[in-house]
């Protein structure tokens, strides 16, 4: 009890389930730090296979206790170890008496000499008692001594040893009995520091007296206190108030001088020799770009894209047929072919009205994207709108080995060298933001900004904007705007989190930057991770720290996991993970070019497919080959051994460097460039880069004021909820609805169905009656189709998320209720699912919307010639899609449930004839919020079909189309491995979940929850989705490379068994 092992501080729910459920005994029991009140503590208790969670909360004086069930009189302690002793007898308000602690499990040392938690992990709770732990100061002191050999401040090292041996061990038992102050160190450090004091007065004394004379009334002996700072020797805190005085000085000094010599030519009237000032650069022209491409099997032609003008003019080779000029405002649709990556195909309209179609095959895929990038950026200039739809994002990161960078940054700031780049035609375009983010940088925070801002400007001859600085020792991130977007930033949030040794130092750690692009929220996460091939285990730790702990976005939103609270996440930097492989196979790889080898054993994909970290993060293809660590002077050659002086350390070739980021479902974001330098060579890594093409929101100005009538105004109607949660806790819960578009959170009532029989899950579920039904603001359809909803499920007793997910307001827009289905995630794992139905209504008036820049470009799976027969019915109109490449991540459409839903039994329709193969599940609508009646099935709405009216189509259903507002087809996102199918389960193989070991007791659940008074059958709490059927007869289409059927390639059949037929909760 002395050691206080059950403490495990900020562990998750989630984890402190897992420990519990290895212990396996009633009884076992661990204390963690609560997640919804700050300064309280939950006791996680294990009994009968469920975890129950009692809160413990501070009073006023300091005094714990413990929330039990009602009629028990609370007992207050003044520490933790005096409260868990007292309930270690029975009859206090427990399930059942405290019996077997749970302790912390003692992790690794790093291979840097640094602790994953440092000496922090054997610091008992608040409140414990002393006890011997003579250990950690000999570790501190054998750590100090390590450095006495290479510092020349051997008198300060003195100093310090002395507090180690004899005063670190008071300060300990003071931060357990919960003052943080450290006195002995501080008094440490203000004798260490004596000497510093006539230094600093000395120097302090000249500032001063040279401030005062451009400054008189200025006294700058009184700098302002830094907040959070505490300290109990005084000499120590008036040593660091003199040096942030310095600090101070030093850094307005210049600025003092200039102003006042300003102001003395303005009063005397001093004729000063004119300066000729050089007019800041002007924007450099695009010059008019041209691409040999091919058109038809073997004619040659000319594209001539002309930005300014706004023009594409296309020249046949030695046809003698004239030039054919295309204005921009002609171009329909641009559609890039995914089968061939260097064909494009424009849709141009023509004056009778028509339009006709025209395909172009460039000579290689980068040259299609620079013409693509071209016609974008012709759009977006001629578009003439006030705010931008759509804007282009640089995301840089580069370990720069703690050396000064080279003179020029050309390559790594135009995206050029190794991997996907950009080309020449389009590399020298401006991007509206840059973020960039280094580790191990040794200039100057200033300096560094300067540099980047005069490199930018040498290059684009713009002059970029700093919208913020983050730094945490050498770890930077900086983030620059076009001065024309300054204006259109707000709710600018910084933040950091340590992550080295003990969590206390930030040699190891990530900084942060957020704000709104008008109503588009951005995150940037640039962080250097553990180092070591052996330390995975470690690099998963100080991603999940730096989950909890950076603070970053909007503060209502505190409560959600960090990669949900912004529209678009970007996450990048010396992320440190290392490749599984031998070193002498790796370079046989990288020589043969043969990069899919060695990204199989990449450790940062191999975690996530195991779901430990960057769950539903994308990353484009990497094409280039590992960043690091090359030979300092060249990159023709790998040094992988690195000497220590605890011995010779291998470091194998890897891709440490990476860029991830992570959107709101049916938002647009497109990765045009991954790759990294092959001319910088000053460190032992290469800077690594990314383009991105981002769609944002401006402030929606509706045609009429909110509420001018009372008719006018939206809602969202839910039908039902159900969540599985991968717990093991029986608690009730209640779910919490956060939106921009709603004037408050809103919160619905507690579950109405329970069920827990099926081993380390919760499936709870809410019918409408429980359920609130929320306003947005405005009512207009355009305005709502940008809109998300945030969910929470909560505990009732403890008030702590079980999990959070996010849900796109534009696919439930409509008449009839669509399902959505998605994932749950808390601190970066995944908790469970939810799925339900919503509807979005739209008063009539408002259902007007319009085209998005980035809606012109679509993709196109294949060239697939049509069917011989044509289809009884009128085909429909060809959709306009908007789409990304394969490698975004998206829900697919089907039955692509999670492995929390396997026990519910899946309609016989769905399950493949006896000794038949499944069928191969294809991709289908973006979000995967499909287009099904919670009343039966029902054909999905043709892209031009409005919401509020217009003609249901005739033909048969394609599981690729949605709500017009949902453009389907964003991309290709293959069902988690976690997801599994009921025909899934002959080959079953390894899961995430171990659900699947239950099937076989899937005839024996009983149908309700014991000790719930409802009795909702299992099989019967959820409609069972069946595939639509088919309204009318259609020839056989041929499949494409993916299905060309759509989501599932289903046959006609009888309908499910009475038992499995659609059951709606009441």
């Amino acid at each position: 009890m002395a050691a206080a092992g059950w403490y495990h501080r900020d562990i998750s729910q989630v984890v402190a389930e897992g420990l519990l459920a290895n212990a396996g005994r009633d009884g076992s029991f661990l204390v963690r730090d609560s997640e919804s009140v700050k300064g309280a503590y939950a006791l996680c208790l294990l009994f009968q296979r469920h975890v129950y969670t009692y809160r413990i909360l501070p009073d006023d004086e300091g005094l714990l206790s413990v929330q039990t069930i009602q009629g028990i009189q609370a007992k207050c302690f003044r520490t933790l170890p005096d409260l868990i002793g007292t309930y270690q007898h029975p009859n206090n308000g427990l399930v059942t008496p405290l019996l077997h602690p749970v302790h912390r499990a003692r992790p690794d040392e790093d291979s840097d000499g640094e602790d994953a938690r440092g000496w922090g992990h054997t610091v008992p709770c608040p409140g414990a008692p002393p006890s011997s732990r003579t250990h950690i100061p000999q570790q501190l002191h054998q750590r100090l001594q390590e450095q006495v050999h290479s510092s020349p401040a051997s008198d300060f090292m003195g100093f310090m040893a002395e507090y180690l041996t004899h005063h670190v061990q008071l300060d300990l038992e003071a931060l357990c009995h919960g003052h943080p102050q450290l006195r002995h160190l501080s008094t440490a450090l203000a004798t260490a520091c004596r000497a510093l004091q006539s230094e600093i007065d000395f120097t302090l004394a000249g500032l001063e007296t040279l401030a005062r004379v451009f400054d008189p009334p200025v006294s700058p002996r009184s700098p302002a206190r830094e907040q959070g700072f505490l300290s109990s020797d005084p000499d120590l805190e008036l040593l660091l108030n003199k040096i942030s005085t310095v600090n101070q000085l030093l850094s307005s000094l210049e600025k003092k001088v200039l102003k006042s010599l300003q102001e003395t030519v303005t009063r005397h009237n001093l004729a000063l020799p004119s300066v000729a000032v050089a007019p800041p650069p002007a924007a450099r022209p695009l010059a008019v770009q041209n691409f040999e491409v091919k058109v038809g099997k073997s004619q040659r032609a000319a594209l001539t894209v002309d930005v300014e003008l706004g023009t594409v003019t296309v020249t046949k080779r030695g046809s003698g047929s004239p030039e054919e000029v295309i204005p921009q405002d002609k171009i329909l649709q641009l559609i890039k072919y995914q089968s061939v990556q260097s064909k494009v195909r424009l849709m141009c309209a023509r004056d009778n009205q028509k339009s006709v179609s025209r395909d172009f095959i460039f000579p290689s895929a980068r040259k299609r994207e620079a013409f693509c990038q071209l016609l974008q950026l012709m759009k977006i200039q001629h578009s003439n709108l006030d705010e931008p739809e759509l804007i282009s994002v640089y995301v840089g990161t580069w370990n720069m080995g703690s050396t000064p960078p080279p003179r020029s940054l050309a390559s790594w700031l135009t995206s050029r060298g190794l991997g996907r780049t950009q080309d020449e035609t389009t590399a020298c375009i401006p991007h509206d933001i840059y973020v960039i983010g280094t580790q191990e940088n040794s200039l100057g925070d200033r300096e560094w900004v300067e540099f980047l801002c005069a490199s930018l400007k040498t290059l684009m001859a713009i002059d970029y904007r700093v919208v913020a600085l983050q730094c945490l020792w050498s770890i930077k991130i900086v983030v620059l705007v076009k001065p024309e977007h300054l204006r259109r930033i707000s709710h600018v949030h910084t933040s950091s989190v340590k992550t080295g040794i003990a969590n206390t130092l930030g040699n190891k750690g990530a900084v942060g930057v957020s704000f709104l692009f008008n109503g588009t929220s951005f995150g940037f996460v640039n962080c250097h991770l553990a180092s070591g091939s052996e330390k995975t285990h470690r690099r998963n730790q100080n991603y999940s720290d730096i989950l909890h702990s950076l603070a970053l976005g909007d503060k209502r939103l505190g409560g959600f996991d960090l990669t949900l609270r912004f529209t678009h996440l970007f996450w990048f930097g010396d992320l440190n993970y290392r490749l599984d492989m031998d070193v002498q196979d790796i370079l046989t790889h990288i020589v043969k070019k043969d990069f899919q080898a060695l990204l199989a054993v990449d450790q940062l994909n191999l975690e996530r497919e195991k779901n430990k970290v960057f769950l539903r993060f994308s990353e484009g293809d990497i094409s280039f080959p590992p960043t690091y660590r090359y030979e300092r002077g060249t990159r023709d050659t790998y040094v992988w051994q690195k000497s220590k002086p605890t011995g010779v350390r291998i470091n194998v070739p890897s891709w440490c460097d990476r860029i991830l980021w992570k959107s709101h479902p049916e938002t647009h974001v497109v990765c045009n460039s991954y790759g990294c330098t092959d001319d910088i060579v000053t460190s032992d890594h290469s800077p690594v880069f990314a383009t991105f093409e981002v769609g944002v929101t401006s402030q929606f100005v509706p045609k009429e004021a909110p509420g001018s009538s009372p008719e006018a105004l939206a809602c969202i109607e839910w039908e039902s909820i159900e969540v599985i949660l991968k717990t093991t806790s029986r608690s009730k819960c209640y779910i919490e609805f956060h939106s921009y578009c709603l004037e408050e959170m809103q919160r619905s009532g507690e579950n109405t169905f329970q069920n827990c029989d099926i081993p380390g899950f919760l499936k709870l579920g809410w019918s409408s009656k429980h359920l609130p039904v929320l306003n947005p603001i405005l009512p207009d359809l355009e305005y709502l189709g940008d809109q998300h909803l945030l969910l929470s499920i909560k505990g009732v007793e403890s008030c702590e998320s079980y999990g959070e997910c996010c849900l796109a307001v534009r696919s439930a827009i409509g008449t009839t209720a669509q399902q959505f289905e998605t994932f749950l995630f808390h601190r970066g794992e995944e908790t469970g699912s939810v799925r339900g139905w919503m509807r979005v209504r739209v008063p009539r008036g408002r259902c007007g919307t319009r085209e998005r820049l980035y809606e012109w470009i679509s993709f196109e799976e294949d060239d697939a010639e049509p069917a011989a027969e044509a289809p009884v019915c009128p085909k429909p109109r060809p959709q306009r899609l908007r789409s990304r490449p394969r490698s975004l991540p998206e829900p697919a459409t089907g039955y692509t449930n999670p492995a929390y839903f396997i026990f519910e039994g899946v309609p016989n329709a769905w399950l493949p004839a006896p000794g038949a193969a499944p069928k191969k599940q294809a991709e289908g609508s973006a979000g995967g919020q499909q287009s099904w009646s919670p009343t039966g099935p029902r054909v999905p709405l043709p892209p031009e079909e409005e919401p509020c009216g217009g003609r249901p189509r005739c033909g048969p259903p394609s599981p690729s189309r949605g709500h017009p507002l949902s453009p389907p087809r964003v991309g290709h996102h293959k069902r988690p491995k976690s997801a599994v199918l009921t025909r899934d389960t002959a080959g079953l193989g390894d899961c995430s979940l171990y659900v699947a070991t239950h099937l076989s007791q899937l005839d024996q659940v009983s149908p309700h929850c014991r000790g719930d008074r409802h009795e909702v059958p299992l099989r019967q709490t959820h409609p069972a989705l069946e595939p639509p059927p088919r309204p009318c007869r259609e020839a056989p289409k041929p499949l494409g490379k993916r299905g060309g059927l759509g989501a599932l390639e289903l046959e006609a059949q009888a309908p499910p068994p009475a038992d499995l037929q659609p059951a709606r909760m009441q």
